[in-house]
């Protein structure tokens, strides 16, 4: 039974599908004018995490995450390199696909991008206004918010403490401080689409609203994103949906902890703000994805070297020793089934199980995950092994590695056919007792990060 920790209601609530079986879940993606920041890692990694976890317990799941392709952000872009915005929209979400890919982040059932649902989005805006929720103010198109009673709910916000800091800005032509666009008219030069109000564009909000309830519905079990999105963003997403559709947005808000770059929150300003596209060419994409699931996706994160080292050698433990049980299978000649072992094995995967079932909690689940590696390596040290044991536990790490999104067996990849041939040579030398080679080699191999190990079974390698 799985429970999730509602925003909406400030408590663990257990989870109830609309329809049985299946999950219709929504995610907030990226603005892709940039390649994406550590900072959007986070809820890509810990909502993938939701994702495998629920389809390991049966669900079939729905899985909606948007790209954002028209905004200002991108238009600024496009001014300043003078390039079409779609063409760099274009460029960065084959980025966001390479950078994801390498963090094993599966894609979505759907990638909606904004600028393929305009039709839908004037529609949306249409009904907004017919029913009194919306108008139109010389090219603009405003949300009434106090025509939604429920304004607020999300982040638990009095609408009259709101109004204390709300503000018309230049240009803008509301009727209320508190009211947001729907609909912005075109300036010059603007990338721009027709609509019943003139030339224009999307505001920022309408566009989740409106590609939600196109490919999930009005009703969706599952919004997640950062924690910085609950207001204004998801709070007004909240509104007009409600308002357009007279049913329930979604039933659980998700959202994930900040995360700070050496206890200090990520800024462009202070020059810590780090892209995957850098980070991953200096650290493994799977010992960083493997850090960011270490910490429970509400709580804060904070980033630095020696956390992401200490989640390194976190890894490599549970890889090592998966590796070291399958080089021991086919050798495994022991009769007895080791029951006792056995029931160890389930008891863990019930506290794994428990654990991701308590609000998606990977942070104890890694910690079963070290107690059953530690389990294991009891295991490996007898004389005999059983297959029928060993399968068991390598059956479990897979499991365990497909539900966490952890790549079990990567050293197999990284070593190309030139390493390959070097550690055979490095054998025939130590055979031949020449270990001046032997050593020569090592050495080498150590520079290019590969750490060879000497085993009964032969020579095992890690990266360095």
């Amino acid at each position: 039974m799985v429970r999730i920790y509602n925003t909406l209601t400030r408590q663990k609530e257990t989870f109830k599908p609309i329809e049985e079986g299946k999950v219709k879940m929504y995610v907030c993606g990226p603005t892709v004018y940039n390649y994406i920041h550590i900072g959007n890692a986070r809820p890509a990694i810990a909502f993938d995490t939701v994702r495998r976890y629920l389809e390991y317990k049966g669900y079939d799941v729905k899985y909606v995450a948007n790209f954002t392709d028209v905004d200002d952000k991108l238009i600024k872009a496009s001014q300043e390199l003078g390039e079409t915005v779609p063409d760099i929209a274009e460029r960065f979400i084959e980025a966001f696909f390479e950078d994801t890919g390498a963090l094993n982040i599966k894609r979505a059932t759907v990638h909606p991008r904004v600028m393929n649902h305009m039709d839908d989005i004037v529609k949306f805006i249409e009904i907004l206004i017919d029913k009194g929720h919306a108008y139109e103010s010389d090219g603009d198109v405003y949300f009434k918010t106090r025509s939604y009673d429920g304004y607020g709910k999300l982040s638990q916000q009095s609408i009259n403490d709101l109004k204390v800091g709300a503000r018309i800005d230049a240009g803008e032509k509301k009727e209320d401080p508190l009211d947001f666009a729907l609909w912005k008219q075109a300036k010059p030069n603007e990338i721009k689409w027709d609509s019943p109000w003139g030339a224009g564009r999307p505001g920022w909000h309408i566009e989740c609203s409106v590609m939600a309830r196109e490919h999930l519905g009005d009703t969706i079990d599952i919004h997640a994103g950062g924690q910085d999105l609950t207001f204004p963003h998801h709070e007004n997403e909240i509104a007009q949906s409600e308002c357009m559709t007279d049913e329930t947005f979604a039933n659980y808000w998700m959202h994930n902890g900040y995360i700070n770059i050496d206890n200090t929150k990520m800024s462009k300003s202070l020059g810590n703000f780090i892209l995957v596209h850098d980070i991953i060419k200096e650290i493994n994409p799977n010992v960083l994805r493997f850090f960011m699931i270490s910490v429970h996706y509400r709580n804060p994160i904070n980033y630095n070297r020696e956390l992401v080292d200490a989640a390194r050698a976190g890894l490599e433990r549970i890889q090592d020793s998966y590796k070291q049980a399958k080089e021991r299978l086919d050798s495994a000649v022991g009769t007895d089934p080791d029951s006792r072992i056995q029931e160890i094995i389930e008891e863990n995967i019930k506290t794994f199980e428990a654990h991701m079932d308590d609000d998606f909690n990977t942070a104890n689940a890694i910690s079963a995950w070290h107690d059953l590696t530690t389990e294991l390596n009891k295991y490996l040290r007898y004389n005999t092994t059983n297959q029928e044991v060993l399968a068991r536990f390598i059956e479990v790490f897979e499991q365990y590695a497909g539900v966490l999104g952890i790549v079990l067996e990567e050293e197999t990849i990284l070593l190309d056919e030139e390493i390959e041939k070097l550690i055979l040579e490095r054998d025939d030398a130590r055979k031949n007792k020449d270990f001046s080679r032997a050593d020569e080699i090592r050495d080498y191999l150590k520079e290019q990060g590969i750490v060879l190990e000497d085993t009964k079974e032969g020579v095992r390698f890690k990266r360095g």
